[in-house]
């Protein structure tokens, strides 16, 4: 009898493989207004806190800065005085589904690489690096859409953004404070709130948006509408997944608000954390639905 086995993309593929190599590390004397030049630049989510040159000590994210803003300290204060520690890590030989794992968890977005438990680190694992994965897995599948030949499975089950989004959209008056906004993000665990008016979208505030305005010294009572970015990137909900994701790397974000229907206000957001959820690229055909251990029947 044949075994059914839920298989995903991911299957056996290891940290090392999918890590990127690069990690944003300073000094824990630096100061926050340094910081945020340094995560803008190398365009990261977070850098490790060192100590004296010795093993990072702790992380400083845009969480962090984020609470740092909203506390009023002084921008010229060290980040080793708002770093979180110790850093989350895992092992080069760790598999990428362990690490999804791990951060679902820990409700993190990141996490450090070593090579042994007390070795040093070398590189950090992100969604973005992971959804890269499934995303070109998915370009080059022998069942996928772009086929040498043009030739696809137009049967295929593929997966669209209303398979994988969320609903639960948080979302600002453009006149509320800055403060507000970071209230909503704090309380949902966003990366980036919505700024609608009359059910509208007019904008949209991330955490590097913060970061920018707390170096600008901007007041946290000032008006959202003041700071948000503008056009708000969206996708309609029937929309494929592989074109979603594209459409997040190509504009360079991490998430993308979803339309269900024309002319209607935003119902939804797709994020990378949601895109890794199936860990079976863009359609089904990597699913529970394969035959494993007796392909042949």
């Amino acid at each position: 009898m044949p075994v059914f086995k839920q298989r995903s993309v991911l299957s056996g593929i290891t940290v090392k493989e999918a890590m990127q190599r690069q990690v944003v590390q300073l000094d824990s004397a630096v100061s926050i207004r340094q910081y945020v030049r340094h995560i803008i630049k190398y365009k990261a989510n977070a850098a490790l806190a060192t100590q004296s040159g010795q093993d990072p000590a702790g992380v400083v994210s845009k969480t962090d800065i984020m609470g740092a803003y909203y506390a009023g300290l002084p921008v010229e204060t060290g980040i080793g005085d708002i770093m979180v520690g110790p850093p989350d890590t895992c092992l080069s030989k760790d598999t990428v589904e362990d690490a999804i794992d791990r951060m679902q968890t820990r409700k993190i977005h990141q996490l450090y690489v070593r090579p042994e438990p007390d070795g040093p680190i070398v590189g950090q694992i992100e969604y973005s690096d992971i959804v890269g994965l499934l995303y070109r897995y998915c370009r080059t599948c022998t069942q996928g859409q772009r086929q040498p030949d043009g030739k696809a499975d137009a049967d295929m089950t593929r997966l669209s953004v209303k398979d994988v989004m969320s609903f639960d959209v948080a979302a600002c008056n453009p006149a509320e404070p800055i403060s507000q906004v970071m209230d909503v993000l704090s309380e949902h665990q966003l990366g980036a709130v919505l700024i609608a008016s009359d059910d509208e979208a007019v904008g949209i505030i991330s955490k590097t948006d913060l970061a920018v305005s707390y170096v600008k010294e901007i007041g946290i009572d000032t008006p959202a509408r003041e700071i948000m970015k503008q056009p708000v990137v969206s996708c309609h909900s029937d929309t494929l997944l592989s074109e979603a994701i594209q459409q997040m790397f190509l504009f360079d974000i991490q998430r993308i608000f979803v339309k269900t229907d024309p002319g209607q206000g935003i119902k939804g957001i797709l994020s990378l954390s949601d895109a890794t959820r199936f860990r079976s690229g863009t359609c089904r055909v990597c699913g529970a639905g394969r035959l494993l251990d007796n392909p042949g029947i």
